[in-house]
């Protein structure tokens, strides 16, 4: 697959996105900050508008768990497959606020962990989302300083960061602490761990500083840690059968699936293709999505973290849902949700159709589909 080389050195070094803004200040751009309107790949000539749309905007984070929308967007697959229609992107930090652009129509699509899904879902009544496809599994891992934690034991009695109260690696940590035998107040986050709810941009500073002695989080901010001392002492995906669990799904607007199916056949396409891609040449779509992380944020990753970091992450376009009811069902378990009625959840009747015609296995929503 070419990659889209077109934009030049200095654009690529040149533009930053705002980060980590408040919520209030993210609602003037959309709830995330928005790409550069002159960043589009080539549109093909003859090429017409998908269902009359002039835009399809898509969202995801800045992480290497949805390097799949990273890749997607950097050898301008996107842009290929919707033709006249431009693709329009936002970048956020955060769950909420993505769940948050959603229901406004500030996107149409986005890459989602599954509690901010789950919680989309549930809090709308099932009338907000649908998950449309798998992008990522793995890539989390449990980071401590050695000095103050020489076996899991060791982390009772610790302050350990996780991203956001209720998020998906909160989750996790709470209910391995709980498997533990230790018992933890899941909104105070205190007890027999100390939960310290930290955003990731500002974690490896707050472990530099003393403030935590490790982390329960995504990639690529485990492996910084890890770049400033720390070690990796659990990996997730250990914890699961078959070592497999949804890390990033797809979701969608339900009104826009309903009204644009053509285009989320378009968005979904190219996300099945950055996934062939991504496996086919990993060396090739670290750089891809790298590349794309310094576009975003004004810095690639370092070696040191980008590797090891890639290295735990497994794309998939199966959406892993039964690991999904699980994930519910732990936070079920820690009581920061009440057992939720996840059928229809999933909608995969696109994505089996696009995976259909590559030629590839269909998957399976778990019982958990559109009937």
């Amino acid at each position: 697959m070419p990659a889209n080389r077109s934009r030049s050195k200095s654009l690529r070094r040149g533009i930053t996105v705002i980060a980590a803004l408040p919520l209030l200040a993210l609602a003037a751009c959309g709830y995330g900050s928005k790409a550069d309107d002159t960043d589009t790949a080539k549109v093909a000539a003859g090429s017409k508008k998908i269902d009359g749309l002039d835009s399809v905007k898509i969202g995801y984070f800045g992480n290497l768990t949805h390097a799949t929308a990273l890749v997607g967007r950097e050898q301008g697959l996107f842009q290929k497959e919707l033709g006249a229609t431009k693709a329009d992107y936002a970048i956020f930090n955060a769950g909420p606020s993505e769940i948050e652009a959603l229901n406004s129509g500030s996107i149409d699509i986005g890459w989602l962990g599954p509690s901010p899904a789950i919680n989309g879902y549930t809090k709308s009544n099932g009338k907000s989302l649908k998950i449309i496809g798998g992008s990522a599994s793995g890539g989390v891992k449990l980071v401590v300083n050695p000095k103050k934690i020489k076996s899991l034991k060791d982390v009772k009695g610790k302050k350990i960061a996780t991203p956001q109260l209720g998020n998906t690696q909160d989750v996790a940590f709470l209910n391995w602490a709980a498997e533990q035998g230790w018992k933890v107040d899941a909104q105070s986050g205190k007890g027999d761990v100390m939960v310290v709810r930290t955003d990731n941009k500002i974690t490896p500073d707050a472990y530099k500083a003393g403030s935590i002695d490790g982390a329960w989080v995504p990639e690529p901010t485990a492996s910084k840690l890890v770049a400033e001392g720390a070690k990796t002492i659990l990996d997730e995906s250990t914890l699961w059968p078959d070592q497999k669990f949804v890390i990033t799904n797809i979701i969608v607007r339900q009104a826009f699936l309903k009204e644009h199916p053509k285009a989320v056949e378009a968005v979904l396409k190219a996300s099945v293709e950055a996934n062939k891609w991504i496996n086919a040449n990993p060396g090739k779509a670290k750089t891809a999505a790298n590349e794309q992380l310094g576009i975003d944020s004004g810095k690639e990753l370092p070696a040191n973290v980008l590797d090891p970091a890639w290295k735990s992450i497994r794309f998939t376009d199966d959406p892993l849902a039964a690991t999904l009811n699980t994930e519910a069902a732990h936070a079920v378990k820690a009581g920061l949700l009440e057992k939720p009625d996840l059928k229809g959840i999933y909608d995969l009747t696109v994505l089996n159709k696009v995976l259909k015609a590559a030629g590839e296995s269909p998957v399976d929503a778990a019982g958990l589909g559109t009937s």
